[in-house]
């Protein structure tokens, strides 16, 4: 796993993440990563998430960044759109101990996170968590290989 100074962290929210998310940056900012970019909205006006989630994630599969950051009132809604991408493993976490597992079991690359349902002080314990934690492999990663949605049979059914 790469130390922190050398990650490339993307983040991304909808309206009801900007505070959270400003909340990260400053935090994130202040470890001194790589690269730090916000996709996300600048306001606490209503808008779409996957407006936000789309080209972080696109970003993600091309190799820009390492890992993401995603937030929205639950989580949920963002996560979805992340997780159509196939290069994209988004993990919904709501306490530290599932950021860990999410790290360590599924090597997810993107934490969401439920700003609604989270306080500013959960939030930060999930991401330090999140990035201060590898991927364990063996059995793990056998069952990663198998995310991907099978393709149909050549020629036909």
């Amino acid at each position: 796993m790469k130390p922190f100074n050398e990650l490339k962290i993307a983040i991304c929210n909808d309206h009801a993440g900007y505070e959270l998310k400003n909340i990260i940056l400053k935090h994130i900012a202040d470890k001194s990563p790589a690269e730090l970019k916000n996709f996300g909205c600048d306001c606490p006006e209503s808008c779409d998430y996957p407006d936000y989630a789309h080209p972080m994630a696109t970003a993600i599969e091309k190799g820009e960044f390492d890992y993401g950051i995603s937030i929205c009132g639950t989580g949920n809604g963002i996560s979805m759109v992340l997780n159509k991408h196939q290069g994209i493993r988004a993990a919904l976490c709501w306490s530290e101990e599932i950021a860990v597992l999410a790290r360590r079991h599924n090597n997810a690359n993107v934490i969401s996170l439920p700003a609604r349902f989270i306080t500013e002080e959960q939030a930060l314990k999930m991401v330090d968590a999140f990035f201060s934690t590898g991927f364990e492999g063996g059995r793990h990663q056998r069952r990663i290989d198998k995310i991907a949605a099978p393709q149909p049979p050549k020629g036909g059914v």
